[in-house]
């Protein structure tokens, strides 16, 4: 019953290191969601609003309209796809909303997608915009604004 060995000891300090890291992690997007949930001013929360959004505009969308929303989030990670997709989907439904549009269109669409988007994920909007020969040049003046 002597001493540990020093490479048992190493484990334990590293497997220490990656719990810590793991539950630090896990602690920032539970808090984030917590943040998301809590109700604002107005007594509704960013998820309310959400789902609102999204409920008032479900007849909206079409068929294209709804392939386009899933080929823009494709290069999201599979893990997070169906959190961005809805948030993405919430910021469309209120912009056509503040349009009054009939319809979910492409230029909605493409406008909700950079509105709720960082600037990084515009590159991927561009270059799909291309591959489907869609003109994103009325676009530009959103994809060069920051926010």
């Amino acid at each position: 019953m002597g001493e540990m060995s020093t490479e048992f000891s190493l484990f334990i300090v590293g497997w220490t290191i990656v719990l810590v890291s793991l539950m630090a992690i896990g602690g920032y997007f539970m808090f984030r969601k917590f943040l998301k949930s809590m109700p604002k001013q107005d007594g509704k929360s960013d998820l309310d609003w959400q789902d609102h959004y999204i409920d008032q505009t479900r007849a909206l969308w079409t068929d294209e309209g709804l392939t386009l929303l899933n080929e823009l989030v494709e290069p999201v990670p599979q893990l997070f796809r169906d959190v961005a997709r809805r948030s993405i989907a919430a910021r469309i439904g209120q912009i056509a909303l503040e349009e009054k549009a009939s319809t979910i269109t492409t230029d909605l669409i493409v406008k909700g997608y950079i509105v709720a988007t960082p600037k990084r994920d515009h590159k991927w909007l561009i270059a799909h915009l291309k591959s489907k020969e869609i003109d994103y040049t009325p676009y530009e003046k959103f994809l060069n604004a920051e926010g």
